[in-house]
């Protein structure tokens, strides 16, 4: 597909969806939540974004790694609608080159996708119902991140996206 015409399309979609990324954890790092708020800030001209954090399990030690899976689970569930596009961060997921990302994007936009919700889960992963809820699986790298950085990488890769659809100079190929 041309860049003139994702930028037709663009033009016509961007305001409609919604993306939002969820987590499990806060940001606690301040140079992270710094970076993060820098993408978020210029992220505001392209498309609405916002950034669900679902607090931590308290008493983990108690619990197995499936309980903690489960239990975080049931709240992925409470934050998310039956309506929501739901995409997985997960290191078995697809990897996209930052174009091919931004030709995700896109095509959810010309789909009509209201609330494209992207999942950072826990320190285990995702629970079996969470991976058949999904509608499909990304990862950022074949690397282990820690689950704060992964933020600030994927909001970086939605401006990314962004100034690629729209033929901004930021992405150089």
């Amino acid at each position: 597909m041309k860049i003139g015409h994702l930028l037709a399309n663009i033009r016509s979609f961007v305001f409609i969806m919604k993306i939002t990324l969820l987590s499990i954890g806060k940001t606690e790092e301040s140079y992270l939540k710094d970076g993060i708020d820098k993408y978020l800030s210029r992220l505001k001209h392209y498309i609405k974004f916002e950034v669900t954090e679902i607090p931590e399990l308290k008493n983990t030690k108690a619990l197995s790694e499936q309980q903690q899976k489960v239990k975080e689970a049931e709240l992925i569930f409470k934050n998310t609608a039956t309506t929501d596009h739901i995409v997985l961060l997960d290191e078995n997921g697809q990897e996209l080159t930052s174009v091919a990302f931004a030709q995700l994007l896109n095509k959810k936009m010309t789909a009509s996708v209201q609330n494209l919700v992207f999942v950072i889960g826990g320190p285990y992963g995702f629970d079996e119902s969470v991976y058949k809820r999904a509608n499909g699986k990304v990862s950022l790298s074949q690397m282990t991140f820690s689950h704060q950085m992964v933020r600030l990488f994927f909001v970086e890769q939605v401006y990314r996206a962004f100034t690629i659809l729209k033929g901004e100079p930021y992405h150089h190929q």
